[in-house]
């Protein structure tokens, strides 16, 4: 099956791993100057030869590391924050590739999605064909950056080999009542002709292409996630590798609210009964009129006559508005009177039933009590409309003597009831209990507990996306296609200019020969295809199986890999796809699809840790096309090389902050690259090569002057470039105290130069640079002889810290009799008194002139001397 790669034009087919070692070795000992281009292409080919990045998931003789990139949608061409993202991710992987981990760094593609579908109708050419063109140039884009991904693992969401299983997964959410078909009313996006899900509106616009998003209602497949929402919400604190800030997203998302649910009747019709959910019923003596959403299904019946013309007005125009305008709380409130009444439970007053935009059909039950003394919203609409506002909870700024007073500052905290009946003297929160109890004991209402988070709608009326596998026949009704018959293809016959609707209805092949298999009747295909965000809801699952045939994944692999050990992405995806993917895996746990036991809260998060890198800026602003500041990676490439670009990427600010390009910040990373190839070229003019990395150094108590500095100086580097990777990815300060260290080997003499210390110094210098700069990293490890002896500097160990080099820098202490130097030592500067004495008397030089003579005195400099006076 067509990959979508285009071959290597420089490689043969049938190239062995030594052809092309054949071509990489003699390294740049043969290179006059530093050649990034010729260096990373031959690199490249030789890793890929030999397999470096392959990951064997059954090796259990390491621990495992699973390191993971948002994977892209196959948009063209990759920009400067897809180099950020991939790099960060490389680096991290390398690292713990060196540090003993059997590491699995997987690449794939999000490439379902709405702009292939544009640009087939724009160029009248094939989604697909549009999709795999673009995945082949960015993939090679990818391999340009050296990054350690095991492509064998490449999985696409738009070939049949993934959408099968997205199907399969569709039909286990379907059987296990998590999947479900109804009318309601969407969000539909006029721009991308198609639904859209909550989170998907962002301040009331599309999240693809910011226009504004409209109100329809339509038949719609969801998925069940507010049957997790407590789930989803326990599990928070245990994500102590995610950014708070994320957590705090997906909280006030799922916004968890206990309140109460109460039914009013309505005025002459005793059978209707309107619900409304209140998360404050201790107000509930002062509600004194009902707002219903425009949507409510109860709309239409209670509109009187005389309303009716104007509530139909109104409801058209807030079809045109979009969410965020209609909750603002400083918008001017609008609403029609829809000449009917509610009966308040506790008052037994008549309340006028009203519609207005600020209420909404997906929230609470899509009916509001209004208690305008102590809801600014509610406040600001009967101001506005003169309807009565009556104080229920007493203001403690008011005098005592008069109570009711209301002021423009609504008083909405807790308080003291009063113009309550019976509940008058509690406080809100006995209130609430009581006043509840109050509507179970009489059979109108009940506790209830109230979530923002809506049932996921994964139905979309577009063709490139993976088809519902549902049929419907008008005996049996929905029917799932049996999962022997998966995938359920895509058809090729379709008409792309057809609006409205799904292009798929255009098809004449796709209803052919479909009957039910439950009465063998014919049946008719569903049209709409899923939500791309059900492709990514799941991808890294897949990757730890990619070639198997005959499930989704092997559990016992699953059980062994999950959860992902470090997942880089934008915080664009805090919400939807990361919320999502949460959900997938608690329901696929619960079925004990995952190989976890039940009890093991391993087998509910997929992502143990989180980082959100920032976004890559120039001159203040994102990277935009519209803007004019883009940068194209491949003309950094062009110029200076994949190992610049990453190096560089990486080092002006933390991954987490935003990264402000400056194209003088490049060339620099370029020019620091070049001094270290310069300062290999001066070490390889006098120094043979080396059988292995493992040098033969004095020992440490035997360095002393600018070799124990050096020495000092490599284990501190080691160490802090080692923490800042291992704590916080702050790979700006690796990069800073890399920059010292080359600063501090280019100023050792040339005594020192001789010296083996100095030749480690260089080898850890690359393996501290190879998960940043791979290629420069791997050439100069040739030129040292050491890939011939021992293979790849990435298969290498992470160096290792003397810890007794740590200490603060040691002096050297004379010890004198008389005045006169007569020894000398090592010591800290911190060394007491008392044990630089010890140290003194105890040396065997120093006690044949103390033989036979008696001390005096004796004066101690702490970090200098020891001076022995004797008689």
């Amino acid at each position: 099956m067509d990959n979508g790669h285009a071959a290597s034009a420089s490689t043969p087919e049938n190239a062995t791993s030594a052809d092309i070692l054949s071509q990489a070795l003699p390294s740049i000992l043969q290179i006059k100057g530093y050649n990034p281009q010729a260096t990373e292409t031959k690199w490249q080919k030789a890793w890929e030869a030999q397999g470096q990045f392959r990951t064997d998931t059954a090796d259990k003789n390491k621990p495992k590391y699973y390191a993971l990139s948002m994977f892209p949608y196959p948009s063209g061409r990759l920009h400067m924050g897809h180099v950020r993202n991939y790099a960060i991710t490389d680096v991290i992987a390398r690292f713990k590739k060196m540090n003993g981990f059997n590491v699995l760094h997987p690449i794939g593609w999000d490439s379902f999605g709405l702009p292939a579908e544009n640009a087939a109708i724009k160029n009248n050419a094939s989604p697909k064909k549009w999709t795999f063109d673009n995945i082949a140039f960015m993939s090679e884009q990818m391999k340009r950056m050296g990054l350690s991904y095991d492509w064998d693992r490449e999985v696409y969401t738009c070939r049949e080999d993934y959408y099968q299983w997205t199907q399969w997964l569709f039909l286990y959410l379907y059987d296990k009542g998590l999947a479900y078909k109804k009318e309601a009313p969407v969000n539909w996006c006029n721009e991308c002709n198609t639904v859209l899900a909550n989170e998907q509106v962002i301040d009331g616009r599309c999240w693809r292409d910011d226009s504004l998003v409209v109100k329809k209602r339509l038949n719609q497949w969801f998925f069940k996630i507010t049957d997790y929402a407590d789930r989803l919400l326990e599990n928070l604190p245990q994500l102590t590798g995610w950014p708070d800030r994320v957590t705090l997203m997906q909280k006030n998302w799922i916004n968890r609210s206990t309140g109460a649910e109460i039914e009013f009747s309505v005025e002459n019709k005793p059978d209707t009964r309107i619900a409304v959910f209140t998360t404050r019923p201790d107000t509930i003596f002062g509600a004194t009129y009902m707002v219903l959403a425009p949507e409510h299904p109860l709309v239409a019946e209670l509109t009187t006559p005389e309303q009716k013309q104007a509530v139909d007005a109104y409801i058209k125009a807030t079809q045109l508005k979009s969410e965020i305008e209609r909750t603002a709380t400083d918008k001017e409130k609008t609403g029609v009177a829809l000449g009917t009444f509610t009966i308040n439970p506790y008052t037994q007053k008549k309340m006028p039933i009203w519609i207005s935009d600020y209420a909404l059909a997906e929230y609470g039950t899509g009916a509001l009590m209004a208690v305008p003394a102590h809801d600014e919203r509610d406040f600001a609409f009967a101001k506005k409309f003169s309807l009565p506002i009556e104080v229920v909870v007493q203001n403690p700024n008011n005098p005592p003597n008069n109570p009711n007073v209301v002021s423009d500052d609504v008083y909405t905290d807790y308080g003291t009831l009063i113009n309550s009946g019976e509940f008058d003297g509690l406080s809100s929160e006995e209130a609430k209990e009581k006043i509840t109890a109050f509507a179970e004991q009489n059979g109108f209402g009940q506790a209830r507990v109230q979530y923002r988070l809506r049932d996921w709608l994964v139905s979309r009326q577009r063709y490139w996306g993976a088809p519902i596998p549902i049929l419907y026949c008008d005996a049996c009704g929905a029917v799932p296609v049996p999962k022997d018959q998966l995938p359920v293809l895509l058809p090729e016959d379709v008409d792309f200019s057809v609006t409205g609707k799904s292009p798929i209805e255009t098809s004449k092949s796709f209803q052919q020969n479909v009957n039910c298999p439950s009465c063998a009747k014919p049946a008719r295909r569903e049209t709409d295809t899923m939500d791309t965000f059900v492709c990514s809801s799941w991808y890294y699952l897949r990757f730890l199986d990619p070639h198997n045939t005959e499930k989704p994944f092997d559990p016992d692999i699953i059980k062994r890999w999950m959860p992902v050990d470090q997942y880089v992405g934008g915080i664009e995806h805090a919400i939807l796809h990361l919320m999502y993917s949460r959900f997938f895996m608690m329901a696929l746990h619960d079925g004990d699809c995952l190989g976890f036991a039940k009890e093991d809260k391993k087998g509910d998060e997929p992502f143990a840790n989180l980082l959100t890198q920032g976004m890559v800026l120039k001159d203040g602003a994102k990277m935009s096309k519209s803007k004019g500041n883009v940068v194209a990676p491949d003309d950094i490439f062009n110029e200076f090389g994949a190992d610049t670009a990453r190096f560089f990427i990486l080092s002006d600010s933390p991954p987490q902050a935003d990264f402000d390009w400056k194209d003088s910040g490049v060339e620099g990373c370029f020019k620091f690259l070049t001094r270290v190839w310069r300062l290999f070229d001066e070490y390889f003019k006098t120094a043979a090569k080396l059988e292995d990395d493992q040098i033969a150094l004095p020992a440490y108590d035997q360095m002393g002057g600018e070799i124990r500095s050096l020495y000092q100086l490599v284990n501190k580097t080691v160490a802090g470039v080692s923490e800042d990777i291992e704590k916080e990815f702050q790979f700006n300060t690796v990069i800073s105290k890399i920059r010292e260290f080359v600063n501090a080997l280019g100023k050792v003499s040339s005594e020192t130069q001789q010296s083996p210390v100095y030749t480690v110094a260089l080898i850890n210098l690359l393996k501290l640079l190879a998960p940043i700069a791979p290629h420069l990293s791997e050439d100069l490890w040739a030129g040292l002889g050491l890939y011939d002896e021992i293979g790849s500097i990435h298969l290498q160990a992470w160096p290792k810290v003397d810890v007794q080099a740590l200490t603060a820098d040691a002096v050297e202490v004379v010890v004198q009799i008389n005045g006169k130097l007569r020894d000398k030592f090592q010591a800290t500067p911190s060394t007491p008194k008392e044990e630089l004495e010890a140290k003194a008397k105890a040396s065997p030089k120093i006690q044949e002139y103390l033989a036979g003579k008696e001390i005096k005195k004796i004066i101690v400099v702490p970090g200098k001397l020891v001076n022995i006076v004797v008689g």
